[in-house]
């Protein structure tokens, strides 16, 4: 299980893992599925990358699943058709990974939402590796029954309501999964700095405006602006430097600056796709005022309550 805030990467951190994770598979086998049956498809997909339903329940889930293999669905199918499509669809086409997104879609409270946490826990059992994706997974109640146990790092399910989900063992009693938190970037010490500056680094390398300086985003205040700008979180760095490249290259400007960066507005326009009630939005920062902004370097480090002092004198 990997959480963390929305906007934070997480879908893109664990999407990288595993195309990374897929062409050295592929290419171990020489692109071939070594598992293949006579007269099965030979369709090689070894990860699958399905969105939970915002409404979920088991049929839609499996439905969701049926739709990233482009299979066939009957008109008005029964679950435990559906589940044995899903079976044979991961077999057929040799998947070792399934991705589940946006998991936390799930409310604990909701007797759909209950029996399908009981299915994708039954998933366990059909030999694929299983990834659950979501924003704060530990206030989400979907450990809410889980253990942890401190010695190895991970959790223990308790057993299923169900002795078996529809011919499914639900094993998920004697299995485990980690849980993997990812948090924004901090500015509070020297070592969260220098993360937060190489970070800029790999986004500055990333970028082809004419007229951009080696130190573009990582020199003077840029560091701690962009830092106030989106409180360390990727996604909303992501957006406002897409948008103000987009403005440099408009007005021929060609690079970015504070002066640039201040007249714009971080647009989450694609939220209405978002389940904001399971914190997949996050608030957006204010734009700090100008007189708010005196000519630090980036070793000036913050807490909730302002300027700390340099970060050397922050770390000690």
């Amino acid at each position: 299980m990997v959480s963390g805030g929305g906007y934070q990467g997480k879908t893109e951190c664990v999407c990288e893992i595993a195309a990374a994770f897929e062409e050295r598979w592929l290419a171990l086998h020489d692109y071939l599925n070594p598992d293949a049956r006579p007269g099965s498809r030979d369709l090689h997909i070894p990860v699958a990358y399905v969105q939970t339903p915002v409404t979920a329940k088991p049929k839609s889930t499996c439905k969701a699943i049926l739709n990233f293999f482009d299979a066939p669905i009957d008109t008005r199918p029964d679950l435990p058709d559906l589940i044995r499509q899903v079976t044979a669809s991961l077999r057929d086409h040799g998947t070792k990974v399934l991705i589940l997104d946006d998991i936390t879609r799930l409310r604990m409270h909701r007797a759909d939402d209950q029996d399908t946490l009981d299915l994708i826990r039954a998933f366990m059992s059909m030999n694929v590796t299983l990834v659950l994706v979501g924003v704060d997974m530990p206030g989400s109640g979907l450990l809410r029954e889980g253990r942890h146990e401190p010695a190895t790092g991970q959790w223990r399910l308790p057993p299923s309501r169900h002795a078996k989900a529809h011919g499914l063992e639900a094993t998920q009693t004697e299995r485990r999964f980690d849980l993997i938190e990812l948090d924004r970037f901090h500015y509070s010490t020297a070592p969260q700095i220098s993360a937060w500056v190489q970070h800029l680094h790999g986004v500055q390398s990333g970028l082809r405006l004419l007229d951009a300086g080696p130190g573009m985003l990582t020199e003077g205040t840029m560091p701690e602006y962009l830092y106030h700008r989106t409180n360390g979180v990727v996604g909303l760095l992501e957006r406002l430097i897409e948008d103000g490249c987009r403005e440099a290259i408009d007005s021929g400007r060609e690079r970015l600056d504070e002066e640039i960066l201040e007249h714009i507005a971080i647009d989450l326009r694609d939220s209405d796709r978002r389940d904001a009630g399971a914190g997949e939005v996050p608030n957006v920062p204010e734009k700090p005022a100008p007189r708010q902004r005196s000519r630090r370097g980036r070793n000036t480090v913050f807490d909730d309550r302002g300027p700390l002092g340099t970060a050397q004198e922050g770390a000690q």
